[in-house]
């Protein structure tokens, strides 16, 4: 069972469920009273420390992750750091085979986005990337 000073390591860490993310910003996220630096996937198997730092690193590869699990989910909201980005057709396309709207926006109104969607538990996925100041 995690205690509240423990921290997901990227790439490693794991927090074995779902849960909405309480703050964001000064470079990570809080939730299930944790602190995690670095950016984070919310998936229905649990929040995972996620190695992507800005937009341009958003690649198939590295949201695997969330294709692994999309026949669980409608909708996966993406946090683009502080600006919005164009996502890769080829990104749109492998989750749109899969049924999953990819809704892609500042990381502040995806967390928030997100945090409504599990309250009303839908099957909802996050992939977030930290910002150092929330807005």
């Amino acid at each position: 069972m995690a205690r509240p000073s423990d921290s997901l390591t990227t790439g490693a860490g794991h927090f074995p469920r779902q849960v909405g993310i309480d703050a964001y910003g000064n470079g990570g996220f809080r939730f299930a009273d944790m602190s995690h630096r670095g950016s984070l996937l919310c998936l229905p198997t649990g929040m995972l420390g996620w190695d992507v730092a800005s937009p341009s690193e958003l690649t198939l590869a590295s949201l695997q992750p969330v294709l692994d699990v999309a026949a669980q989910l409608d909708v996966l909201l993406i946090g683009l750091g502080m600006d919005i980005a164009l996502i890769d057709p080829a990104i749109r396309d492998a989750f749109r085979e899969r049924k999953v709207i990819i809704e892609a926006v500042g990381t502040g109104g995806a967390v928030r986005t997100y945090n409504v969607l599990l309250a009303e538990e839908r099957a909802v996925a996050g992939a977030f990337i930290a910002v150092e100041k929330a807005r």
